[in-house]
């Protein structure tokens, strides 16, 4: 792929600079590729992530391991129900000797920020992590201070049936580009995992494989990918057939669709090529789309998740082929 090769990435493609990176968080996290790869496509599409899993699947390991591979910075910010909007963004304080206000930063001024347990936050904390994965940028004592890019949210969420949770509004959610499920490792990556952590933490053998430039570099390169005209009018399809599904109260938003489209393009990008197809639509079609459908109560009532509508959609809109020389 042509247009993904730089001097910044020394001559690799974006498919092998991602690999590269996914080498190196999966000798922490074992067996779960395809979570990384999801993860490294909402890093280069400038999305946000939200992981939904049972405590001790490796979260937050996961989230160091990718920010020391791109030798980035790392934040952590553990949600409790009194937890303080400056606690996240940061505080002035005033300096007596020096009769000065000065900004002391909060932990979301990192490249990589691992926000634990984020539904288990009062709606005034979440607003101020809201603004900083919506704007790059946080606002405190009428002063605003942008981000560094990249900058990415993995938003950690227990399951909301264990005590002391509550769902997200909804418009946090459409913030997310994906929403992961980790799950548990299979056998054989549990067994390896017994012989090679069991004495030593993995993390220290993580290498930075980019510099946090060559990302904002491949971001540019996936950019580049192209997309055919039938295929955004494919994404047009499937997020006007969510709107008028009979058992969504809530379809795509078109925010939505405009992060539908910068994932596409990355995930192409990922398979060394620069187009993308309708395979990479429907790839990601769960992981992008069901955490911002909401179901009808009727349809709840009846099982129904909002992944299974995800697949009807896909089966009932026609995709587009390539037109013939």
């Amino acid at each position: 792929m042509a247009s993904s090769q730089t001097e910044a990435l020394r001559g690799s493609t974006v498919a092998e600079a991602c690999d590269r990176v996914a080498e190196q968080v999966e000798s922490v996290i074992m067996g779960k590729r395809s979570v990384i790869d999801l993860i490294l496509a909402a890093l280069l599409a400038d999305g946000h992530i939200l992981l939904e899993d049972v405590p001790g699947v490796g979260k937050t390991s996961l989230a160091k391991a990718l920010a020391a591979s791109i030798e980035g910075t790392f934040g952590r910010v553990q949600f409790t129900p009194d937890l303080l909007p400056t606690d996240v963004s940061g505080v002035t304080i005033y300096r007596r000797g020096r009769d000065e206000f000065e900004f002391r930063p909060g932990p979301i001024f990192a490249n990589i920020v691992l926000a634990d347990e984020i539904n288990r936050a009062s709606p005034k904390t979440q607003s101020a992590l809201l603004e900083a994965m919506a704007e790059r940028q946080v606002t405190v004592d009428g002063s605003t201070y942008p981000l560094a890019a990249p900058f990415l949210v993995i938003a950690t969420q227990n399951p909301i049936e264990h005590e002391g949770t509550f769902p997200l509004p909804d418009s946090q959610l459409d913030r997310f580009l994906v929403r992961i499920e980790v799950g548990y490792p299979d056998a054989d990556a549990e067994l390896t995992m017994l012989d090679s952590h069991g004495s030593v933490d993995p993390l220290l053998s993580v290498q930075p494989v980019l510099h946090t430039e060559d990302v904002l570099t491949m971001r540019r390169a996936a950019a580049a990918v192209h997309v055919a005209p039938a295929l955004k009018q494919y994404l047009v399809q499937l997020a006007d057939r969510t709107r008028a599904h009979p058992q969504l109260e809530l379809g795509m938003s078109p925010r939505a669709t405009l992060s539908f489209l910068r994932i596409a393009r990355v995930w192409a990008a990922m398979r060394d090529r620069d187009y993308a197809t309708p395979d990479d639509i429907k790839a990601l079609a769960i992981p992008v789309l069901a955490h911002r459908l909401l179901v009808t109560p009727e349809a709840d009532l009846q099982g129904v998740a909002a992944a299974d509508i995800v697949a009807d959609v896909l089966d009932s809109v026609p995709v587009p082929r390539p037109r013939p020389a």
